[in-house]
């Protein structure tokens, strides 16, 4: 009976002990995970101008990228990135850095083929070409350089410009209803009390003290025959 009370402790303890996670990959209690899309075969994507190397999927009316290495996937003002297209996923508690240089109009401008006055010659890339290329691409700017992302007669923005429309997309992002009512959530779970782990490191450092104060009185209990040596010894050395 003890054996089996032990091994159903012990399989408890697995269920309910939290595991550690990433500073920003987090699975919090509360937050589901997007509904799967279902793709016939693997999808193909196209390399937006003007950003640094962020690949999405026209063919889909959700937002679905590929950036370094990862797919994202924004749905109900929540984030989520996994290794692959179809499964994995996982909430990410912050914004991509990549998102607020994606134009929020590049479904029009796909559709019509030019990009903001100039014609856009975009590239359909195979997903097995994007996974074997990717990181090629990203270390020599290849779309950006040698391609300018296939808009032809293109003309780099100024910087200042560039930085003025991050600002205004990050504004038009955080005034987003699903966006707004997902920071509100995140805010009251930041409010309900929780367990410090401090404290439960303490535990340990109690149990250690205790054999400690053992050991110094089995040193004690060795030492008194030192100290009183037998007859048979002093008999000996006479």
């Amino acid at each position: 009976m003890k054996k089996l009370s032990l091994g159903a402790i012990v399989l408890v303890l697995a269920f309910v002990v939290p595991f550690p996670s990433t500073a920003a990959v987090d699975i919090s209690i509360g937050i589901s995970l997007p509904p799967p899309i279902v793709f016939e075969a693997p999808p193909e994507v196209v390399v937006l101008p003007e950003t640094n190397n962020v690949y999405v999927v026209p063919e889909i009316d959700v937002d679905f990228y590929f950036w370094n290495g990862w797919w994202w996937r924004l749905w109900d003002g929540r984030w989520y990135r996994s290794r692959y297209y179809n499964r994995g996923w996982a909430f990410y508690r912050t914004v991509p850095g990549f998102y607020y240089d994606v134009d929020p109009g590049w479904r029009g401008y796909y559709r019509e083929r030019n990009w903001h006055g100039n014609r856009w010659e975009y590239e359909r890339i195979p997903n097995r070409r994007l996974q074997r290329n990717w990181k090629g691409w990203n270390n020599n700017r290849y779309w950006e350089r040698q391609r300018t992302w296939g808009v032809q007669n293109y003309q780099t923005r100024p910087q200042p410009q560039r930085q003025e429309l991050r600002r205004q997309r990050q504004e038009q992002y955080q005034r987003r209803p699903e966006v707004q009512r997902h920071q509100q959530q995140m805010q009251q779970q930041q409010r309900q009390p929780q367990v410090r782990h401090p404290q439960r490191q303490q535990q340990p450092r109690q149990q250690e003290s205790q054999p400690r104060g053992k050991q110094r009185q089995g040193d004690s209990q060795r030492r008194q025959p030192q100290e009183k040596p037998d007859r048979g010894d002093e008999e000996h050395r006479r």
